[in-house]
């Protein structure tokens, strides 16, 4: 039985990034080779010096998938008569209501509404499933409800991305990627922060192709694991799309033995959820709580390019099953040990996939 405890580490506060490193293909990055099987030598991170030196990895014919998910002003400020409510939005739901979290949840019940300091817009709570979770409709859909974030939502930045104030302007220009196009995420697919126009033309100019997926990371994503069995753990849903195109873009890349890199971690587990069990990618659209844990058979992706994630997080579970705990716990202390900047704005690493980890 794995447990939480198993993925605990020690990263000192001052490893903690609170700013993007500028320009964004400067953050630093970690190369992770992949080790053949559970009994050879461990492999040692390689510090190849910046993002900027991703293209040298990839090879002509290889496919670079990332997220474009546009982030929203997710977080809202509401009141219930003379309470006061934080709401956090989560995802819309296929009937057009959301799912969010809201602070001060006991206070809700169904029937409810909510006002904001924009009072030509309300919120009616639907259900509120008592772990903090509620389902929410607003009286505004469309580009109306988008116009009233702009104006009333602030973004849902990180706990660990200290803003006594707020978020300032400035994360609202660094906490969107440059592939963001569809409209709905709480929070940044990380890995893509770090990409730039020139970085885009280098991975052409290397031979490799690109293309995107829709994953709208949700505000489950800052939620800590509660249980410490991991087999008791419920993830949280996230709404994705893999359109036709870029199933068939993966598939004929496997087809002349191109490799798939994926763009964070957000990529992955929607690739994941679009392929069936002989590595075939179909078109997909849904919602997926993939859990991927050590011991998940990858069939979709060879190369991650991922940022470093929390202790005891599902994302360092993740990465973990990707290229082998040991292998994660080792690199994971060298990039601390040599000041590598963690989460949301900072560094990066490369890591090549397990081959044990592969489907048959």
């Amino acid at each position: 039985m794995m447990r939480t405890a198993d993925f605990d580490f020690h990263l000192p506060p001052e490893n903690i990034a609170s700013t993007p490193a500028r320009p964004r293909e400067a953050a630093r990055l970690l190369v992770i080779p992949a080790s053949q099987a559970p009994e050879t030598p461990l492999p040692r991170g390689v510090t190849t010096g910046t993002v900027k030196d991703f293209p040298k990895f990839l090879r002509p014919g290889d496919l670079v998938v990332a997220n474009d998910t546009e982030v929203i002003k997710a977080r809202l400020d509401a009141m219930r008569g003379h309470a006061k409510i934080g709401i956090t939005l989560d995802r819309i739901l296929p009937d057009g209501s959301w799912h969010a979290l809201a602070r001060n949840a006991r206070r809700l019940h169904a029937g409810d509404r909510l006002t904001f300091s924009d009072d030509s817009v309300t919120a009616e709570i639907i259900t509120n499933e008592g772990d903090g979770g509620v389902v929410l409709r607003f009286s505004a859909e469309g580009a109306a409800f988008d116009a009233f974030l702009t104006r009333c939502g602030a973004l849902a930045l990180p706990p660990y991305i200290a803003r006594p104030s707020g978020p300032t302007e400035q994360d609202a220009i660094d906490y969107q990627t440059i592939f963001s196009r569809e409209k709905g995420a709480v929070a940044a697919p990380t890995a893509g922060l770090h990409f730039t126009p020139a970085l885009l033309d280098a991975i052409d100019a290397a031979g490799a192709e690109r293309c995107t997926v829709t994953l709208h990371v949700g505000a489950g994503t800052f939620l800590p694991v509660r249980s410490d069995d991991l087999s008791q753990h419920v993830m949280h849903a996230e709404w994705g799309e893999v359109s036709m195109e870029t199933a068939q873009r993966i598939n004929e890349t496997r087809r002349r033995g191109g490799r798939v890199i994926a763009i964070g971690t957000t990529t992955l587990r929607l690739l994941e959820s679009a392929t069936a069990k002989d590595g075939t990618v179909a078109a997909w659209r849904g919602e997926t709580s993939i859990f991927i844990t050590p011991g998940y058979r990858f069939r979709a992706v060879d190369v991650l390019l991922t940022n470093f994630h929390l202790p005891k997080s599902t994302l360092f579970m993740l990465v973990s099953a990707f290229a082998g705990m040991e292998t994660m716990k080792r690199a994971y202390q060298q990039a601390i040990t040599e000041g590598f900047r963690f989460y949301s704005y900072g560094d990066a690493c490369l890591i090549f996939r397990r081959e044990d980890v592969r489907h048959d």
